[in-house]
């Protein structure tokens, strides 16, 4: 049997072990996901009237409120479902099983690569039930065809995979469970300062740099593009740029730390 088929094995088994743990623990799943479904609840039932007047919608027009932070909402449930990521990989790494793991023929990769497509899974569908809700309340895209639906998916992928390579390494930093939920607040809050809820130019001018220069903004913008038919501009190759960055950084980040914790 050559390398790689042990290693798509063993990562097979090890996605199939998070997996598990994630249908019999689903209480953090459930706690992360209800942040983002009570933050689209708040924004548009409490806020909607008002914040719509700033991006043109009028006063009263509550649904171009609330078809403009869906794309942001969707995106900010992959930054807290990365959360729980972290918080399981800190337990691996501190309950013993990857030193008994490492005493057994499995691919030491296996482990990592478990973990991230079982996060990567679960960010997708906390996105679809997250989205569901938007349109249970009237969310509707405009324009978008099977490209543009196909394209959204892939970000939504490529961006789950990004942030959370970079929640491993987190995790694997972490000396336990509640650090590495302290070390990942940076996924939570760097929506709230990007242009999920405001356009950047109505934002303070020296506030804007901090929420235009950062992943998540031109992340946001393209699925907005892709979804609502808005102009995408240059965020496109941004957000793609961002994500593979991310991506590498996290995947070097997570393995080197993994190969000499002696954990």
């Amino acid at each position: 049997m050559s390398t790689l088929t042990l290693a798509a094995r063993d990562s097979s088994t090890m996605l199939r072990r998070n997996l598990l743990h994630a249908r019999r623990y689903p209480s953090m799943t459930l706690n992360l996901l209800l942040t983002p479904v009570m933050m689209l609840l708040l924004f548009v039932y409490v806020f909607g009237d008002v914040m719509s007047a700033g991006i043109g919608g009028g006063g009263a027009d509550r649904s171009a409120y609330l078809a403009y932070i869906v794309p942001g909402i969707l995106l900010m449930t992959i930054g807290g479902t990365v959360v729980g990521t972290a918080v399981s990989v800190s337990n691996d790494m501190t309950e013993g099983i990857i030193a008994r793991f490492r005493t057994m023929a499995i691919h030491r990769g296996s482990v990592l690569v478990g973990h991230v497509v079982g996060s990567v899974l679960q960010s997708v569908l906390s996105v679809v039930l997250v989205g569901a809700v938007g349109v249970a309340i009237g969310f509707r895209t405009s324009g978008a065809g099977a490209l543009e639906w196909l394209a959204a998916f892939g970000l939504i992928v490529l961006f789950a995979t990004a942030l959370t390579w970079i929640a491993v390494g987190m995790g694997l930093i972490s000396p336990n469970a509640e650090a590495a939920s302290n070390n990942t607040l940076p996924m939570i809050l760097l929506p709230l300062l990007s242009s999920a809820f405001v356009p950047v130019d109505a934002m303070p001018g020296w506030f804007q740099p901090v929420a235009e220069y950062q992943p998540f903004t031109p992340a946001i913008e393209t699925l907005r593009g892709l979804l609502l038919g808005t102009e995408i501009g240059h965020n496109g190759w941004l957000a793609v740029a961002w994500s593979v960055g991310l991506t590498v950084l996290g995947y070097l980040w997570a393995t080197s730390r993994f190969d000499r914790d002696p954990a």
